[in-house]
């Protein structure tokens, strides 16, 4: 098995995991955000994941140069990752006004392939520390990729700001 393959494996068994913390977590049923929307095609998914990459090294760039949203124990990754969260919470729009000139088109597999990148950014960032990699960028980036992807999961399942807390609490 190729480096690249059991990152990638390693990546997907991560958000695996965190989707069923998050659902084991919740009190009600766990549902994607517009599960039976149709999927887009490989070129749009493709073209998606490549925005995200873009925000997410953007904003992390920015964080590293200014450590604007720095607290005790680390950064508030909420403050950090603003547009690409709204990116996000973008691809899931479900629900537009009446007045809107075009439906709500969401896209939850765009999301999902979202997850795929993060959770191959956690494991890269994992394996680079398992080798020896000593930074603290890295460290804090790795600590807030792994939130983000909770973050991300949240939108996807759409949970309640009382629901993440509990969530939360409970980890």
């Amino acid at each position: 098995m190729s480096r690249n393959a059991a990152l990638s494996d390693t990546a997907q068994a991560y958000v695996e995991r965190r989707r069923a913390r998050i659902c084991a977590g919740l009190q009600r049923p766990a549902q994607v955000v517009a599960a039976d929307a149709e999927p887009l095609p490989v070129d749009r998914l493709q073209f998606i994941r490549r925005e995200a990459e873009e925000l997410y090294w953007n904003e992390l760039a920015w964080e590293e140069l200014t450590d604007e949203e720095v607290i005790p124990g680390g950064h508030l990754t909420e403050m950090v990752f603003p547009g690409f969260l709204a990116f996000v919470e973008g691809l899931l729009v479900d629900r537009v006004p009446a007045d809107a000139l075009a439906p709500a088109r969401p896209h939850p597999d765009a999301v999902e392939e979202i997850l795929v990148f993060l959770a191959e950014r956690l494991a890269e960032a994992t394996a680079e520390q398992d080798a020896g990699a000593d930074s603290r960028k890295l460290v804090w980036a790795r600590q807030m990729t792994a939130r983000l992807i909770d973050l991300v999961l949240y939108r996807l399942y759409r949970l309640t700001p009382a629901e993440q807390e509990r969530l939360e609490a409970a980890a």
